[in-house]
């Protein structure tokens, strides 16, 4: 950031003496004239008492060269960040798989319902090259991938039903007929994982589930390996993500007469097994998240997982089959949610037009939402009447 500093100069303190009784041209300061040409300077001299530095900063400049706003959070970061795709990682939400690895590099972080009652994340990676660990992984629901390509990542992810995923992943019965979905799969698709080299087992040589892990170097090798680009490709747009203002101005949802106070916002009517929840920092200004009552952390930082924004999206859903398996449909412009930020919430509609067009977020007078600079948490819920379509917020229930 540009500093800009100002001096504030106080205390000009100049005596000057005559003596009396004799003009000033005969004595000055006690000096007699004939000594006056050793006297170099009889000009006031400034005291300089105090000095106060104030800063100021230009939130508008970056803080280095070569520093953009993120696409996906508004935060400064290296150009490459930018132009580099993220990736979609799939991370299971059981008791047993936590805590998991590469979630201090999430921008935007999904969490959705799944068959029997339990649900999955799903987190956007930023700068996610460098990570020497990320997961573990699990399996993908088909629309979490049509969730994802609004941010033209590659997808990483251990297998799918593969009645529900398939399709999506070969551009079959997809809305728009898109057919390039690039994917990391460990146990099938265009990128296997023992073909393309892109998981590990910890510890190795396992097979059991909650144990396939990947890092940055080997998701960008299988990447290379499979062809795919490193790079965001010509279909993404290239420009904020969401609706973004910055430190300085921050959205606090003052200015909506039926803003509610939300500190403390209660999931488990939505997601009864891992019962997610999320309480307002105020000193920090974001939301903390917690899974089974406990503080959900980065394995690798130790940092519990923070938000400055919150979605709740409700959405039309289905049960497809015997099996419980689910549907939501994430393209739609006709379901409502919610907005939460800086201990506030307003009532929103949201829609999403194509496959890799962003979800919009409006308010109740139909102008877009205004995100504040930070990370983005996002439950996609069911819509009015589902089973799991309950929360509570400061211990009010809405449901209807």
């Amino acid at each position: 950031m540009r500093r800009f500093k100002a001096a504030l100069v106080a205390g000009l303190a100049v005596t000057m003496l005559f003596g009396c009784g004799k003009s000033s041209d005969e004595a000055v300061v006690g000096i007699s004239v004939e000594k006056l040409e050793d006297v170099q300077d009889l000009t006031p001299v400034a005291t300089e008492e105090a000095s106060v530095e104030e800063e100021v900063v230009d939130e508008d400049a970056p803080p280095a060269e070569g520093m953009v706003r993120s696409y996906f959070t508004n935060q400064w970061v290296d150009e490459e960040v930018n132009n580099n795709r993220p990736i979609a990682v799939m991370y299971p939400i059981n008791k047993e798989a936590q805590p998991q690895y590469g979630l201090s590099n999430v921008a935007v972080f999904y969490e959705i319902m799944e068959e029997g009652s339990m649900s999955r994340q799903m987190g956007i990676l930023e700068n996610w090259q460098d990570l020497n660990q990320i997961g573990n992984i699990r399996s993908i629901r088909d629309y979490f991938i049509y969730a994802a390509l609004e941010y033209d990542p590659v997808i990483v992810h251990y297998g799918g039903p593969e009645l529900y995923v398939s399709g999506v992943l070969t551009g079959k019965n997809r809305p728009n007929g898109v057919d390039d979905v690039d994917n990391l799969n460990g146990v099938g698709g265009k990128a296997m994982g023992p073909d393309y080299g892109a998981f590990f087992r910890v510890p190795e040589g396992s097979t059991s589930e909650h144990t396939a892990f990947t890092d940055g170097a080997h998701v960008k090798a299988a990447i290379e390996k499979a062809g795919f680009s490193l790079e965001h490709r010509d279909k993404f747009e290239g420009e904020s993500h969401f609706k973004f203002t910055g430190y300085s101005n921050p959205n606090t949802l003052e200015n909506y007469p039926d803003a509610v106070e939300a500190t403390e916002i209660d999931m488990a009517g939505c997601f009864p097994v891992t019962k997610s929840a999320l309480k307002y920092d105020a000193d920090k200004g974001v939301y903390l998240k917690t899974l089974y009552g406990n503080p959900q952390k980065d394995a690798l930082t130790g940092e519990q997982l923070s938000f400055e924004n919150v979605v709740i999206q409700r959405t039309y859903h289905e049960v497809r089959d015997d099996n419980g398996y689910l549907a939501y449909q994430m393209h739609d412009t006709t379901r409502d949610g919610y907005f939460i930020t800086k201990g506030k919430m307003i009532h929103i509609t949201w829609e999403k037009t194509g496959d890799y067009a962003p979800t919009t977020y409006y308010d109740d007078n139909g102008e877009e939402v205004t995100f504040n600079t930070g990370r983005t948490m996002i439950f996609v819920i069911q819509e009015k009447g589902g089973s799991f379509s309950k929360f509570d917020v400061n211990g009010v229930t809405y449901a209807d």
